[in-house]
């Protein structure tokens, strides 16, 4: 059996293979590192690592198999919307090893968020979303999952049949009682799937992890960073995590959402077409439902793909995600 990713990734042997990219990596661009590389973060879906070099800080960052598209992904951003995402120094899209320059402190890191850099965050993530629309097989070629409403119900099915045939005792087994309670709730599944396919809004990229956290400032505008839980989805659904952390923190989500929902309603305005509330649709709080029923299962599948490659311990430690965030979807029948 293959080793754990976070066992692999803290191995001589791997430490020294990435050693040997970085500095050639580095070296194409005249720079050299200046100390050792401190392995900051280990978990079951990644590891970072921070080098000093002559030339200023740079991160390196290794994925997982489920999250090895993020390097292809994010280079392939920063050609589209060079304002919205940093091109990386380096990547080894076929690793899902990535090499970045440290562009300092993150939005949250600099001062507790506002309600107004929440707005600027979503409409400004809104508007790449509306840039790529249109993009989706270039997308979809870097290894970004398909997770369109179409292929949910499919998913759904997927992820509770693994959930539910695990062994007694596993971290992640769902109990029979809950795995009947989502075997009732697949039609609803399938209504929220089928209402967002022929909503007005396009699957397009979806963050999977938006909060301040994952966002800096540099030259005065925001970008983007940790594509690894990005997929391509529908665009409501980014909203689920992004107002989840930012009701933790204490700040009001309501006029966050609704500058989302304005960029979104202009952009269907441009185009000549019926608003949220105007066409045969559901209006947005309809949508919004909708989301956040594929959004658990999406969400489901993603923890299952971090997860593949853990340790029993890591098991232990966060098993529970996958059938927690698919069983969010039965308090929304509630």
């Amino acid at each position: 059996m293959a080793d754990a990713f976070s066992t692999a990734v803290t191995s001589a042997a791997w430490r020294a293979e990435v050693a040997a990219w970085t500095d050639d990596a580095l070296a194409r661009r005249g720079m050299r590192t200046a100390a050792p590389a401190d392995q900051t973060r280990v978990r079951p879906w990644s590891t970072q690592l921070v080098l000093e070099t002559d030339g200023g800080r740079v991160w390196f960052k290794a994925d997982c198999r489920a999250a090895a598209h993020e390097p292809a992904l994010q280079l392939l951003l920063a050609e589209i919307a060079p304002d919205q995402v940093d091109a990386p120094l380096a990547v080894e899209a076929a690793r899902g090893w990535m090499l970045t320059a440290d562009r300092g402190a993150t939005l949250r890191e600099r001062r507790a968020p506002t309600a107004a850099d929440w707005g600027a965050v979503l409409t400004r993530f809104a508007r790449l979303q509306q840039d790529v629309a249109a993009r989706r097989e270039e997308l979809l070629a870097t290894g970004l999952p398909d997770c369109s409403p179409g292929t949910v119900p499919g998913r759904f099915d997927t992820v509770l049949g693994r959930l539910r045939a695990l062994p007694p005792g596993h971290p992640a087994r769902l109990d029979e009682a809950t795995a009947a309670a989502l075997d009732r709730a697949r039609p609803a599944v399938l209504d929220a799937a089928g209402a967002l396919a022929a909503g007005p809004l396009p699957a397009t990229l979806q963050h999977g992890d938006l909060h301040p956290g994952n966002v800096f400032e540099t030259g005065g505008a925001l970008h983007v960073f940790d594509l690894g839980d990005a997929q391509w989805a529908h665009p409501l659904e980014v909203l689920e995590v992004s107002s989840a952390v930012a009701r933790d923190a204490g700040v009001a989500w309501e006029p966050v959402e609704a500058a989302y929902r304005s960029s979104w309603a202009a952009w269907l305005a441009a185009r000549g077409l019926p608003g949220f509330d105007d066409g045969p649709h559901g209006g947005w709080d309809d949508l919004r439902r909708a989301a956040g029923t594929t959004h658990a299962v999406n969400r489901a599948w993603a923890w299952c793909g971090a997860l593949a490659e853990a340790t029993d311990d890591e098991w232990a430690e966060w098993g529970e995600a996958p059938g927690r965030h698919l069983s969010g979807l039965l308090d929304r029948q509630a």
